[in-house]
């Protein structure tokens, strides 16, 4: 009967556990309300570390998600769609650039407000990107002498 009790109170901590495993990952996976969010678009050269559901952020906090990614045929850049909280008003001329967390970390998008007083509106495009630069392409280039 001890046994019994054992293997419940056991399953039952387990249970809990993934529930709690599971509660954290809809937390920060990257899921945006749709109704709580409107989309904006940008044109990278490339997106190196980036992926749908890369968080987006202001601050260093997080504001919203890629929710799309396509390769533009004719110009042959990145085009992405950027879901953010409705709560977060842009102005007209904000910068969105590809970093990194450091040498070994993930890619995220950060934007940075630039000082217009018209607001990005749901579907505008964010004209100035900078798009990532990968740490073997920074290495070659110290390592030649180019610093341009």
């Amino acid at each position: 009967m001890r046994g019994i009790w054992a293997e419940f109170i056991a399953g039952t901590c387990v249970l809990i556990a993934a529930v709690g495993f599971a509660f954290v990952a809809f937390q920060r996976g990257g899921w945006v309300d749709a109704d709580n969010s409107y989309l904006l678009n940008a044109s990278f050269r490339s997106i190196e570390g980036v992926s749908v559901g890369t968080d987006v952020r202001l601050a260093g906090v997080k504001v919203g998600s890629i929710s799309n990614i396509a390769l533009n045929p004719e110009s042959f850049f990145v085009d992405v769609e950027i879901a953010l909280q409705n709560t977060i008003q842009l102005p007209d001329d904000t910068a969105i650039i590809i970093a990194s967390e450091g040498l070994l970390g993930g890619h995220f998008v950060e934007l940075q407000p630039g000082g217009s007083s018209f607001n990005l509106s749901e579907g505008d495009t964010i004209a100035d990107t900078q798009s990532s630069l990968g740490i073997l392409n920074l290495l070659m280039k110290f390592a030649s002498g180019s610093g341009s």
